[in-house]
């Protein structure tokens, strides 16, 4: 999976742009600024724009190439982040210690996928909010009609609401929804597609 992804970000262009994807960013700006987390980052859109908010940004991905140009978009838009290169299941952080997590298109393995989100419940601060969107399982169907649609292509790899309310059904539910979105972001992410949206905040 490392290899698939340095590969894939090494292209000279950013590879889903350079912009934020717009559910984060429109999410993003309805929060008081904090620490936030960043899962599964690639090459740092997201990152780099919750910092150009003033946000402190901790990025993590396999990709090492993901880092390089991560931190190349952010010295060209003038800003600074923490990027961490590796598993997020073996980055470890203190307990209750981030603000707010973005959780973009974030795609673990299906058995891992469960653990690694409740290790983003586990690090965030109580009151804290989860901003999630990824492809919903029934994204498959877009994928056999547009193949850059983007995505995994195991539906296991994929969200629903049951498994999303497995983890985060005791937070406050602030928005959840499976929803069909016109993506324009990069050279992978193209044309229609399903995708889940959440934004939840931990209990206090």
């Amino acid at each position: 999976m490392k290899e698939m992804w340095d590969e894939r970000y090494s292209k000279q262009e950013f590879v889903y742009g350079k912009e934020p994807n717009e559910f984060f960013k429109l999410q993003l700006d309805k929060l008081p600024v904090g620490s936030i987390l960043m899962p599964a980052d690639g090459e740092g859109r997201n990152g780099v724009y919750a910092a150009q908010n003033g946000w402190k940004v901790t990025a993590c991905d396999l990709s090492q190439e993901g880092r390089s140009k991560a931190l190349q978009l952010a010295a060209e838009r003038g800003v600074t982040l923490e990027y961490l290169v590796g598993d997020f299941g073996t980055l470890h952080f203190p307990e209750s210690s981030f603000d707010a997590a973005g959780l973009i298109f974030a795609h673990f393995p299906a058995a891992q996928k469960f653990h690694l989100l409740q290790q983003v419940d586990h690090y965030l601060k109580p009151g804290g909010y989860v901003i999630f969107e990824a492809y919903s399982k029934q994204h498959i169907k877009f994928q056999q009609q547009n193949p850059t649609a983007g995505g995994p292509k195991n539906v296991d790899d994929l969200y629903s609401t049951e498994e999303l309310m497995q983890i985060f059904g005791h937070y406050k539910v602030h928005l959840l929804e499976e929803v069909e979105v016109k993506q324009e972001e990069g050279i992978y992410h193209n044309g229609l597609g399903l995708v889940m949206q959440f934004v939840g905040s931990k209990p206090v």
